[in-house]
This record gives C-alpha cells, sequence and structure tokens, in this order.
C-alpha cells in the first residue's frame, strides 16, 4: 500500500495569495496564488513521494451547514478578485501535472477530505492531508497525519495524534470541542463568547468535551465564565456542529482512483512558461533539451571560467556593461573580511576571478571603478564597503539585487544569496553555511569549489534582476528603489566607512564608576535581603524573594515564580529590593553590552566604530544597526546616556551636532488621516499633548495639568500603535474602564484618526498588504487570520506600519538631500550616525552656524505634508553634549 495525499485547494490558495507579493504575468494574469500553490506543490512530490495524490477544492456557495446557521461563513470577506482569477489557473496547474482534483456541489473541500480519510483510514493507507486550516487537525488518527502550512505555503508542520497531544494536551476528536468552545472567527462560528484557546484547552482538559463542560457548568471556577457558558449552551452545541467536519459527504470516489504515476514535463514546461515561472523551469523532471525548449538547469553542467593571472588580459574585452557582479567575502561583517575573489556574469560569459589576479589586475580594477560601466549587485553598500578596506573603488552600481528583493518583501528580512537564486534565477546556488560549514568548523573551500559556487552567485544575479525590475515594476516599487534606497546605500557606505571616533579612555572610566555602583548595589541588596546570594541567578532570587521575604508570587515558570522585569516593577510597591534588584540589572547590562560591547568594537586602525546599518531587515522600512548596535542605547536611564560621552569628533576641535524630528510619527498621523484637530494644532504650532489634553478634558490651556498632559502624551504615542484599553491602563496605572473611556473620548474628538484607522484595516483585508505614502509595502498575511491574537497583532500593524514606514522613508530622503547640500555647498561636516529619527555629524567650528541652520531646514523640507516637520539641534564637545 502506498501513500495517499489530500490537498485542501482552497485553504492552500489562500494562503498563498496572502503570502506572496501580488505578481502578475506581462499578459496582466496575477500568479501569487499560483506561485505558491507550485512551489507547495513540487515539495510534496518530491519529500512526499505519493503513489496517490488528490485536490479538493470548495464547489459553489451553498453549503449544508448554511441550513443550520444562517451566518455561518459570513464574517468573511468577499474573495478579493486577484484571488478568484487564480483558481481556474490553479485547476490547469493540477491537469498540466496530471493531479486528479474534486468537487462536489454543496459541500466544501474539508467534507471531502473528511469523507475520504474516512475510507483510507479503513483501508489502513498511510495517508497525508496538507491545508492551512487547524480545524482538519480533527482528522488525524494512527493512519491519517495532518500537515498545516506554515509561512505562508513554504513550510509545512506535520501532526499524528502524538503532536496533538503535545501542542494542545487533547484527542484529534477533540479539536472539535475546541471550536465549539472558542469559536472560529474566521467561519463565523460562534463559541461561547470570552472563551479564548487558553480557557477553552482547559476546560477540555478538565471535563473532556462541550457536552461535558455544559453538564459541570455549577463546578466551574469563575462566575463571569459560568454565566457566559449557561447563556450560550446553544451556542456551544451549534458552534460545535458547525466546526464538525463531515465524514459521510456524497463523495463516489475511491483512493484507487487517485493513482499519481508522474507527470509529462513537457506539459509542465509549457505551463511554466506561459505562467512565466523561469525561476521553475530548471526543477521540472524528465524534460529533454528539445521538450523544454531550452536545457533544464540540473541537466547541464553548470559552465564557468577561472580567470589566471597569465591570461588575465585575454578576458579584458569581457568586462562590459551591464555585467552582474559578486564580491565573495570571508565573513559576514565587511569592515574586516578579506575578500576572496569575484564572481562576473552576463549573457555570454560566467568568470571567477581569484582576489589576487584582481588585485594586480589593471583592467579589472579599471573597469571596477568606471561609473559608465553598469554593475548588477547583489548588496551595493557591502561591495563599496568592503572594497574601500582594500583600496579598490567599485562605481556604477545600477541594480541592487539584495534592496529589490527587500523591497519586494519586507517581512523576508536580510535576504541571501541562494534564496533569491531560489525565487527569481533559474541557477541553482548552495547557501554558504552548506560550503563553509558552521562557527567553529568553518572552513573557505577549495579553489574549485569555492570558484564554481562564487561563479554561480554572479549568474543568479544576472538571471534574476529582469524578474525584479518587472515585479517591481509592477508593484510600483521601482522610483523607492532608484530615488531613495539605492542612494540611500551609498550615503550609508560613506557613513560607515568614516566611522565615528570612541574615546576608549572615557569608556573604561565608566566601567571603572558602573562596577562602583555595581558593587554598592550589591551591598543594599544583601543587606535588605540579610544574606548574601547570587543576584543573577533565577533561582537563588526567587527564593529570596518568595520564601524568605514572602513576596506574592504573579507569573509562574517551568523552573518556578518568576523573576522577569514586568514581574519585578509589579512587586516594586511590596519592597525597597525589588528597586534595587532593578538598577543592579540595568547597570550590568550597561556594563557588559555597551562598555565592554563598544570596547570589543573599536577598529584597531582608526579608533572608531564602523557599525553596520542595515537596509533591509525591519519590516517598517526602519534603518536598524549591529556591530555594534547604536539604537538601543538606554537613554531613559543617566547611565545610558553617559555612554554618548564616549563618541566624540574625529578632528580637534570639531564638534558633534545632533539633530532630530519633533513628533515627526504624529505629524505624519495628522497628514495621513487628514483628522482637522490634529492637522490644526501642528499648524498653530501648539504642544500637541497639552492640545490633545484640552480636547479631550474638555478644558482650557491654562487649566491642563501635568496629570492630564502625561496621560495625553502615552494615548497620542500608543495610538500610533494601536493600543488597547489593557496596555493603556497598564502605561498609566488606571483601571481599564478609565482607559476604555480616555480612548473613546479621543476618537470622538479626532474622529478623522478613528476614521483612517478603520479604513486602513478594511484596505489591508482587501489587499493583504499596506503602504506607505511613497508606496513601501508590507504584507500582511495574518490579517484575515482565525487566530484573534494573530489577526489583531496583523490590524495594528497595519494601522502603524503607514506611519512608521513613513517616518523612515523621511528621513531616509532627508539623509540623501544632506549628502547631496553637503557636497553642493563644499562643506567639511560629516553625516556619521542615524538613530530612530535622529542624524548625527561631525562639524568643524566655523562651520556651526551654517550647520545649524541647514540641517533643521534639510530635514524639514524632506517630504512636503499638509503640517509642518519640525527638527531640533544640537551640539557639543560630545554625542551626549549635543542634547
Amino acid at each position: 500500500m502506498g501513500h495517499f495525499v489530500l490537498i485542501d485547494g482552497n485553504s492552500v490558495a489562500n494562503r498563498a495569495f496572502y503570502a506572496l507579493p501580488l505578481l502578475s504575468t506581462s499578459a496582466g494574469l496575477h500568479t501569487n496564488a499560483v506561485l505558491g500553490f507550485t512551489t507547495m506543490l513540487l515539495k510534496v512530490l518530491e519529500e512526499m513521494k505519493p503513489t496517490h495524490l488528490m485536490v479538493a477544492f470548495d464547489a459553489g456557495k451553498v453549503v449544508f451547514r448554511h441550513s443550520e446557521f444562517a451566518e455561518y461563513k459570513g464574517g468573511r470577506k468577499k474573495t478579493p478578485p486577484e484571488l478568484s482569477e487564480q483558481f481556474p489557473l490553479i485547476r490547469e496547474l493540477l491537469d498540466a501535472f496530471s493531479i486528479k482534483r474534486f468537487e462536489l456541489d454543496g459541500y466544501e473541500a474539508d467534507d471531502i477530505i473528511g469523507t475520504l480519510t474516512k475510507k483510507a483510514d479503513e483501508q489502513k493507507w498511510k495517508t497525508t492531508v496538507i491545508t492551512g486550516d487547524k480545524d482538519m487537525l480533527q482528522l488525524v488518527s494512527e493512519h491519517v497525519s495532518v500537515a498545516l502550512t506554515r509561512k505562508g505555503v513554504s513550510e509545512i508542520e506535520l501532526y499524528t495524534p502524538q503532536e496533538i497531544t503535545d501542542k494542545y494536551g487533547l484527542l484529534p476528536l477533540q479539536i472539535i470541542d475546541l471550536k465549539g468552545l472558542m469559536g472560529d472567527t474566521s467561519d463565523n462560528i460562534p463559541g461561547v463568547p470570552g472563551v479564548g484557546e487558553k480557557t477553552a484547552l482547559k476546560l477540555l482538559h478538565e471535563y473532556g468535551s462541550v457536552e461535558s463542560v455544559l453538564e459541570h457548568v455549577d463546578q466551574i471556577s469563575g462566575k463571569k465564565l459560568q454565566e457566559n457558558i449557561r447563556e450560550n449552551q446553544d451556542k456551544a452545541k451549534l458552534s460545535k456542529a458547525l466546526a464538525t467536519i463531515m465524514r459521510d459527504a456524497p463523495v463516489e470516489l475511491d483512493v484507487e482512483e487517485t493513482a499519481y504515476a508522474g507527470y509529462d514535463g513537457t506539459a509542465v514546461t509549457e505551463y511554466f512558461k506561459k505562467m512565466e515561472f523561469k525561476s521553475l523551469l530548471g526543477k521540472v523532471k524528465g524534460t529533454s533539451a528539445k521538450d523544454a525548449g531550452e536545457e533544464s538547469a540540473e541537466a547541464k553542467p553548470f559552465a564557468y571560467e577561472i580567470v589566471r593571472a597569465e591570461t588575465a588580459e585575454r578576458y579584458a574585452d569581457k568586462l562590459v556593461s551591464p555585467m552582474a557582479i559578486y564580491v565573495e567575502m570571508d565573513g559576514d561583517n565587511y569592515h574586516h573580511a578579506p575578500i576572496l575573489g569575484f564572481g562576473l556574469a552576463d549573457a555570454d560569459v560566467s568568470l571567477y576571478v581569484p582576489w589576487d589576479v584582481a588585485s594586480q589586475w589593471p583592467a579589472f580594477r579599471e573597469w571596477l571603478a568606471d561609473e559608465t560601466k553598469e554593475k548588477w549587485t547583489f548588496d551595493g553598500k557591502r561591495d563599496t564597503v568592503g572594497l574601500s578596506w582594500h583600496e579598490l573603488q567599485i562605481a556604477g552600481i545600477n541594480f541592487d539585487v539584495y534592496l529589490a528583493s527587500y523591497l519586494l518583501n519586507a517581512t523576508e528580512s536580510n535576504p541571501t544569496v541562494d534564496s533569491i537564486a531560489q525565487q527569481y534565477a533559474q541557477v541553482r546556488v548552495h547557501a554558504d553555511e552548506e560550503l563553509y560549514g558552521k562557527g567553529a568548523k568553518r572552513l573557505v573551500p577549495e579553489t574549485d569549489v569555492l570558484s564554481e559556487h562564487v561563479a554561480r552567485k554572479a549568474v543568479a544575479i544576472w538571471e534574476a534582476v529582469p524578474v525584479l525590475r518587472t515585479q517591481l515594476e509592477e508593484n510600483q516599487l521601482t522610483k523607492l528603489l532608484y530615488d531613495l534606497e539605492g542612494p540611500l546605500s551609498l550615503v550609508l557606505a560613506e557613513m560607515e566607512r568614516q566611522g565615528v571616533k570612541v574615546n576608549s579612555a572615557r569608556l573604561e572610566q565608566m566601567g571603572e564608576e558602573l562596577d562602583r555602583k555595581l558593587e554598592e548595589l550589591t551591598k543594599e541588596i544583601y543587606e535588605l535581603a540579610g544574606t548574601s546570594f547570587n543576584i543573577n541567578s533565577p533561582k537563588q532570587l526567587g527564593e529570596i524573594l518568595f520564601d524568605k521575604l514572602s513576596l506574592p508570587v504573579l507569573k509562574k515558570t517551568k523552573t518556578g515564580p518568576s523573576t522577569s522585569a514586568d514581574v519585578l516593577e509589579k512587586l516594586a510597591p511590596y519592597h525597597p529590593i525589588i528597586e534595587a534588584i532593578l538598577t543592579f540589572r540595568q547597570l550590568g547590562k550597561l556594563r557588559s553590552t555597551y562598555i565592554e560591547g563598544l570596547t570589543k568594537e573599536i577598529h584597531t586602525n582608526t579608533g572608531k566604530v564602523h557599525t553596520l546599518f542595515n537596509q533591509a531587515t525591519t519590516a517598517t522600512g526602519r534603518l536598524s544597526s549591529t556591530e555594534p548596535n547604536l539604537q538601543n542605547i538606554p537613554i531613559r536611564m543617566e547611565e545610558g546616556r553617559k555612554i554618548r560621552e564616549a563618541f566624540i569628533p574625529s578632528e580637534e576641535g570639531w564638534y558633534m551636532l545632533a539633530a532630530d524630528y519633533s513628533q515627526i510619527e504624529l505629524r505624519i498621523l495628522a497628514h495621513i488621516s487628514g483628522d482637522e484637530n490634529l492637522i490644526d494644532a501642528f499648524r498653530k504650532g501648539m504642544d500637541i499633548h497639552t492640545r490633545t489634553a484640552m480636547d479631550v478634558f474638555g478644558v482650557s490651556e491654562d487649566e491642563v495639568t501635568s496629570l492630564m498632559r502625561r496621560q495625553a502624551k502615552a494615548v497620542n504615542f500608543g495610538i500610533v500603535y494601536g493600543i488597547s484599553d489593557y496596555g493603556l491602563s497598564q502605561n498609566l496605572n488606571i483601571t481599564r474602564k478609565e482607559a476604555g473611556d480616555f480612548i473613546e473620548r479621543y476618537f470622538q474628538v479626532f474622529s478623522g484618526v478613528k476614521n483612517w484607522m478603520e479604513e486602513i484595516v478594511k484596505q489591508a483585508k482587501q489587499d493583504g498588504y499596506v503602504t506607505t505614502l511613497l508606496h513601501r509595502r508590507r504584507y500582511l498575511p495574518d490579517i484575515r487570520s482565525s487566530n484573534f491574537n494573530l489577526r489583531s497583532f496583523a490590524e495594528r500593524t497595519a494601522m502603524n506600519t503607514p506611519i512608521q514606514g513613513t517616518a523612515a522613508d523621511v528621513i531616509k530622503l532627508a539623509m540623501i538631500r544632506m549628502k547631496e547640500t553637503l557636497k553642493d555647498k563644499g562643506l567639511r561636516s560629516r553625516m556619521l550616525l542615524q538613530v530612530h529619527d535622529e542624524l548625527v555629524f561631525e562639524v568643524p567650528e566655523d562651520e556651526l552656524e551654517t550647520m545649524q541652520k541647514l540641517v533643521p531646514e534639510v530635514m524639514e523640507n524632506a517630504l512636503e505634508l499638509n503640517v509642518p516637520l519640525k527638527a531640533d539641534v544640537n551640539y557639543g564637545r560630545s554625542w551626549y553634549d549635543a542634547k
């Protein structure tokens, strides 16, 4: 007996659609769901090797469940036309693969799968169901496994009865009871109001089923919960019925009829060509060069040449424009990494140039530095900076694959060449660690292996660029790459290479000061505890706090009571030892992460730190930095702020000058939402928190107390992040009801903000993504998730990303304009750092006056909004003094 695989067609197509950017062919056919479905299918054929295979689809709208519950699936948004139009293409795909597909009028794919798995189970077939729908877990048995799709559809998680027990502590059939109690918003199954997954699991672990829960309702702890269950008994029973997958639908089909004998490579190749899936053509098995119209990538050996010193000149005329180039470095930090060699490729040639040849070959060095010779790179900033440390200059970078890939899907951070090759090219590229090894076992591979690896990377870049260009165009992202991210990468390259001078003697002094404070705190903690112990040991700390001092246990972990920061903060009113422990921890982190961490990062040759600015890490488009990370120096604590004293100008007599945007996110919110009150406040130059307090509390300006302003400030900043009444109550230490009333009053006053927030979530549900003012996109695959927590997070993200992402765009624009302005005016001042909404410069004394006017002017005019942007500027002898 073989392996029977059943695929839930609608579920997989849906998840693929929301996980991948909206792609379309040159004829305008949308294909992202088809592409996701296809990659999943190829993976299933390769890894599961099914002998029997079938895809089930929903047929029509009328489902037998509607007669039981009129609102069933009523909460679902209409399927977007961009997805609907792909279902016929998916059916065509299955026909090309000779895979049986099945649908039954009035029934859903679940019922077809439920019925067939029952038949398969009775006949003891090894069966796997592939779906994105957790309801299917009820079908799991000794012979039936369910594979849930993850990360869109690129990964799957296999569930057998054991996995369900491990994860939920339930038997497969109890999944129906779980849905009966908690409901499922995606199918509009009501469940019991107020019962989420956690409560439902607790009840089922105790009582076993919905019926048993209803029988024992009087024994359930918690009056409110008892009441909810009593009042909603019918809903719970109905929900369980709705969640139950039918196992006896009139499916006149036997497992034997789904036998799968493989596919005809020619038919699949033709289909892939029609869909313009160039990157998948090489994965079609069993096609000859004649059938495919071209050789599959796997079939022909990879052809490339190694350039040797003695024959290098023969290749000089091969250095053309445009050309793909990959710079192979030994290590991730390109400020320190040796260069091993170069991969070069175009339509005619694929070369590997070892470092010792490249560095001594005048024609190559000349071509590399020639602005008129167009180069397609993987990561232009990395190449520019890495080469500059070896006295080589690269110019004429016209396309950056790394940035293009990131713009197309910002949630897939830090793309790699192998992942880009997989998505956008036909050539296969191994992941670096497959060839180099990891950690202590890392070794540079032999020349023959290394040379092919690097040449393949260059070919992957060459093949990926046209595909990426088309997709950027379709998604209105071309301008963002060429006008913003591309130019910014070169600005950042200059800042990284420049670096920031660090006063190591001052750092050492700070380390000694912190050691003294930590010593004093240790004594104080020992006195308050009445004994000495290891403060860094959660176990010993727990014994002191909860056994010896009898403080209340607020949260438990597997190893005992929790001593995490959030728990300690809540315990602060109970005992003075808590405050001391929190300070001890913060100072300890400062000592290890920043004093020691920064000291390690000082470059031996320059006495500076050369941070790596990451352009493709955050989903909002904000920059991050590593080695060292300058974004998270804790500035709320004076000791943390003082770390900035160590950052000083690199020239004698110069100053540090810092400028930061004032309330940029709220100003962007005013512009995007068009809220009249918010716009009016900013146009009048009022303090926005005071104005919010006036409007929300209905008082005049001089009646606003500091408490009112603080509360208004918390709401203003919280609103941008989609704050809840619970979140606000925690921030302000007020009741949830007070917080809820406050938010309600805020929305009455700033109704434009409320309307915009509702609209943006609605739009995100329809499109599957949100955009910033400059069209930066962020896809939100969970925006229609049936899981409340995932969906709520996606909704908050939908509100926050256009604001945060636009703020990121604005400061990036300001940096590009700033670089141009400094050059045009022939100023010696240098831009060194970007941290959140702040830009840091080093400035000679005779340019101080000019820069104090110039920097805010450039920053405030980076993008025209319907409210003014404002930047505050300060200077001093260190970054700390420029506050």
